[in-house]
């Protein structure tokens, strides 16, 4: 912020007046009124010509953009500008897109099933083969949700019999 957009803000904001800013920060009141009657540069123009395409592509896209979506629209139209110079415009105008949804998993517990026994108390090894036996679903190319039975060595306990005549 420049030190003659302070005073200007300082009058606008608290009703201080532009003589006593300018004198409690060294500056001559004549230096003050040279900025504050310039003529719009063309920068500024650009700048305000900017803001309001961009506001009107994100009004269009029903407020949900963000400054790559916006960005593109305005090459579209004709503009040649970056995006970091439409987010610089949203960020001054205060317009943020709207971001996607995380979906959220559709599978909740059954709480009033009843809660089975951990008999093997998360200790799956198995000092000889058909001690414990444990169940798994795997999915692989050749045979697709076959069930397999962890122990000494892994067993085919069950296929898809489609995909072992296919094999």
């Amino acid at each position: 912020m420049s030190v003659a957009r302070f005073i200007a803000d300082q009058r606008t904001f608290y009703r201080v007046p532009y003589a006593v800013c300018c004198a409690i920060l060294g500056v001559s009141q004549s230096w003050f009124y040279k900025w504050f009657n310039r003529p719009v540069t063309a920068g500024q123009r650009r700048r305000a010509e900017l803001d309001a395409a961009v506001l009107r592509m994100f009004n269009a896209s029903k407020r949900s953009y963000g400054s790559p979506r916006v960005h593109a629209d305005l090459l579209a139209a004709g503009w040649m500008l970056s995006v970091n110079t439409v987010a610089d415009s949203m960020r001054r105008q205060g317009l943020q897109g709207r971001k996607p949804k995380h979906s959220k998993g559709l599978t909740r517990q059954d709480r009033k099933a009843p809660k089975f026994p951990d008999l093997l108390k998360r200790d799956f090894t198995a000092p000889g083969p058909n001690v414990k036996w444990c169940g798994d679903i795997v999915r692989h190319e050749a045979l697709l949700n076959r069930a397999v039975v962890k122990g000494h060595r892994l067993r085919l306990v069950a296929a898809s019999r489609k995909k072992l005549r296919a094999a």
